[in-house]
């Protein structure tokens, strides 16, 4: 492992000071760590600096809050340094926005969930083996190939039409993408960015994910309330395991039916996956009919092209979605 500086920034304001004319070649942000040091043990990146943004304003994570504007429009603000373990057992989240407190809570391990951060759980890099092994010399690291498409993508993508084929690996992102977030920055000239302007398609950049410019720091995050809303993923172990597949899922309810749904799928595209041909398939069914509601999510696989490992894809995806509507609708999910 090389040999790196290490400096503490007081404010996030000053983390981007130190990234942009700190005189670093490859100064890297963090807060909890977790996929930064991963990547320090994996030989992947060699930083001349590692800029800790964990105590800057204080060192403490704001607290969840709601506000409401002078229409009476609820939105609820993270601290980009809330950790997922704060996100799942926050109290105003599982009444006010369900779909983000159990997407927290499905990440990972308790241990990870009490050190990784919201910011840091949207701007982790994918978990593609190839990517993740020194062994190959791969398109994301400015190879000459993704390995994946003749090699083993049991876990790879479905959707997208390369050249890579990762899986983006955030839990939280498609949670936010069903209920309007936004990221806040600080750094640049930007204030702020909708998530669904954050992250990127493979043929707009092999390098990174997301379209956050040099310097930018995330500061916090609004979204909408969303009080019907869930959260499913399937996982080979439920426990720990990276998601399989993942579902994102808001509705407007009249009674039992649905008036509207948000849909958005994880763990299938190089970026979180909206499917508005399953939201508008939902739109009028009963919660309460089964056989519409398995024709709706169905159509979560329209356009969807496996590749010689992950077929099993399209059939867990309509399961997870399903799942995902019937918990934002208040139903038992076994």
């Amino acid at each position: 492992m090389n040999q790196f500086t290490i400096a503490q920034a007081k404010s996030y304001e000053e983390a981007s000071s130190i990234v942009k004319t700190g005189g670093f070649s490859l100064p890297i942000l963090k807060a909890g760590g977790m996929d930064v040091v991963d990547h320090l043990k994996e030989g992947i990146w060699e930083p001349d600096a590692l800029v800790d943004v964990l105590k800057a304003e204080g060192g403490a994570a704001a607290p969840i809050q709601e506000h409401r504007d002078t229409t009476g429009k609820a939105t609820i603000r993270l601290s980009a340094l809330n950790t997922l373990a704060e996100i799942s057992t926050s109290t105003l989240l599982d009444g006010r926005c369900p779909v983000l407190a159990q997407a927290a809570g499905s990440a990972a391990t308790p241990q990870v969930r009490n050190v990784a951060t919201a910011a840091g759980n949207l701007l982790q890099r994918p978990r593609c083996w190839y990517y993740r092994s020194k062994d190959f010399d791969c398109l994301k690291k400015g190879g000459d190939r993704c390995y994946a498409v003749k090699g083993i993508n049991n876990y790879h993508a479905i959707f997208g039409d390369g050249p890579c084929h990762i899986v983006h690996p955030s839990n939280l992102a498609p949670a936010l993408m069903i209920t309007g977030g936004t990221i806040h920055l600080t750094g640049g000239n930007r204030d702020s960015l909708a998530i669904a302007d954050l992250f990127h398609m493979p043929e707009r950049g092999i390098r990174d994910e997301h379209n956050l410019l040099a310097g930018e720091v995330v500061t916090s995050i609004t979204l909408n309330a969303a009080p019907n809303s869930g959260f499913y993923a399937v996982k080979e172990k439920q426990s720990f395991d990276w998601p399989l597949v993942m579902a994102a899922v808001s509705l407007e309810l009249d009674g039992d039916r649905i008036k509207s749904a948000q849909v958005c799928a994880g763990a299938v595209a190089p970026m979180p996956w909206m499917l508005p041909s399953v939201a508008a398939a939902l739109r009028g069914v009963s919660i309460n009919d089964e056989d519409s509601l398995k024709k709706a999510c169905a159509r979560a696989t329209d356009g969807a092209a496996p590749m010689s490992n992950n077929s099993y894809k399209l059939k867990l995806l309509p399961v997870a979605i399903r799942r995902a509507v019937l918990k934002a609708a208040g139903k038992e999910v076994g």
